[in-house]
């Protein structure tokens, strides 16, 4: 598609954007390519396709196609949820007394309760198309193992879940939701696989991470015939498809002349602040627009802040591509806390490559300080906010009270990602006072640092 036509025109009726946006093409230096840990080269659109389908590994390596048309299945799915609202916080800016205003975009009003159905629905109907006979994937709060079997559900394929081991303890309501909707879930490192089975021998008793899951379902997708694997971030494809957040959200600005200074998302393995900011990152690098974009992560899994820039692999097991990211080490496994989804040792490689160019801030805020502005925000605004989410909700309200401090007049955009209904045990720890903070030190990261893959790049 042509790189000069405005988004515009990729918008239906009731401005449902018609095709996802794909920030690579305007980004001048690209990420670092994929390399197959065997050979130390880029990978291949064919190696891929053995883990994942075979049209998300041809949109995982394309950096030059600017807009990729949502299939119009898929397109129907989302009418179901989408537009979804833009809000101005009111109650908020009263209770600080600032001068800021504050815009949210809510993703959690759908049943899977987060903005990672966006993505899931896209993934499964792939594999659906493909003639595929299932699924598996990872979940670390349990968002995207929700909204990837919902997608199951809808298009009648088996789906099986890893579920980091921490969270499937402490939010078993949301295990079941995903039981309801036909997934097998399974608490990872487990004993059902080779790396979960090495992942407990080598951490004896540990609560496991995001790069765990991932290592074991990955390995059930390569080992169960007529099943790939899908991921919930971090890949290129995952910011591509949740591009929508961001398109609706410029298209909601556009409309009502909101022009916001600053574009605040939580990071975790980059799907939902890569989602948000894609758009206008896009017109950033164009020269169309200034934006100051803030990637909030916990301080307790801070690759962006305290990582290093360099090849990596992407799950605990070593057993997927390396990608160049920010990372804390595949063999970090981040303490026991209520950050969830944010749990992950890596970022997305198109947000580290903008985050190395300067073109984006980062900053890790601590748990406790997070809950605060969860239950301020849940008491003035009325929605109870996931704590992923509240990281965003913490550096918002700080920009806002700086605004406060200065009487600067500064528009703040952030994003909601989903509802926390299903993480009251980490609202019991808070309210009984029980919640504490972590934060690693310098010698537990460089342990995990100091094993990275010796590849230049």
């Amino acid at each position: 598609m042509d790189k000069n036509i405005p988004y515009k025109i990729y918008l239906s009726e009731d401005e449902l954007p018609t095709a996802w946006y794909n920030v690579r093409a305007d980004m001048k230096k690209k990420p670092a390519p994929l390399l197959d840990p065997a050979t130390g080269k880029p990978v291949t659109a064919d190696a891929l396709s053995a883990v994942f389908c075979e049209e998300l590994a041809k949109q995982e390596l394309d950096n030059d196609s600017v807009y990729i048309d949502i299939p119009g299945e898929v397109l129907n799915f989302y009418k179901m949820y989408r537009p979804s609202p833009l809000v101005r916080a009111y109650f908020l800016e009263k209770a600080l007394d600032t001068p800021a205003k504050i815009y949210y975009k809510f993703e959690g009003n759908n049943t899977s309760g987060s903005h990672k159905l966006n993505s899931a629905i896209a993934q499964v109907y792939y594999a659906k198309q493909q003639g595929l006979k299932g699924v598996t994937t990872e979940t670390g709060a349990g968002q995207w193992g929700t909204a990837v079997s919902m997608a199951c559900s809808y298009f009648g394929l088996d789906c099986k879940v890893y579920m980091v081991k921490v969270s499937y303890e402490q939010k078993p309501f949301r295990r079941e939701v995903m039981r309801t909707y036909g997934a097998d879930v399974t608490p990872s490192p487990s004993m059902t696989t080779r790396v979960g089975r090495e992942i407990n021998e080598k951490f004896p008793g540990t609560t496991g991470s995001l790069g765990c899951a991932i290592s074991e379902a990955v390995e059930k997708a390569v080992e169960s015939e007529g099943y790939r694997y899908v991921l919930g971030s971090v890949l290129s494809q995952v910011l591509l498809h949740q591009s929508v957040i961001g398109l609706e959200t410029m298209t909601a600005c556009d409309k009502y002349g909101i022009k916001p200074d600053i574009i605040i998302g939580c990071a975790g393995g980059g799907s939902n602040l890569g989602g948000l900011i894609s758009p206008f990152m896009g017109r950033k690098l164009r020269g169309e627009a200034d934006y100051r974009f803030i990637a909030v992560e916990p301080a307790s899994c801070p690759s962006l802040t305290r990582g290093r820039y360099a090849y990596d692999f992407s799950d605990t097991g070593r057993v997927c591509p390396l990608q160049k990211m920010y990372t804390l080490g595949c063999d970090f496994i981040p303490s026991a806390n209520h950050a969830g989804g944010l749990r992950y040792h890596g970022m997305s490689s198109v947000l580290s490559e903008l985050y190395d160019e300067g073109l984006m801030e980062a900053r890790s805020v601590e748990q406790t300080a997070v809950f605060d502005a969860a239950v301020k925000f849940a008491r003035i605004e009325g929605t109870l906010p996931a704590p992923e989410s509240s990281h965003a909700i913490r550096a918002a309200i700080d920009e806002a009270l700086k605004c406060k401090e200065t009487g600067e007049e500064k528009t703040i955009l952030f994003g909601l990602t989903g509802t926390g209904y299903f993480d009251l045990v980490a609202y019991q720890k808070y309210n009984d006072g029980e919640m504490s903070d972590y934060i690693p030190s310098d010698s537990e990261l460089e342990a995990s640092l100091s094993k990275l893959p010796d590849i230049k790049g």
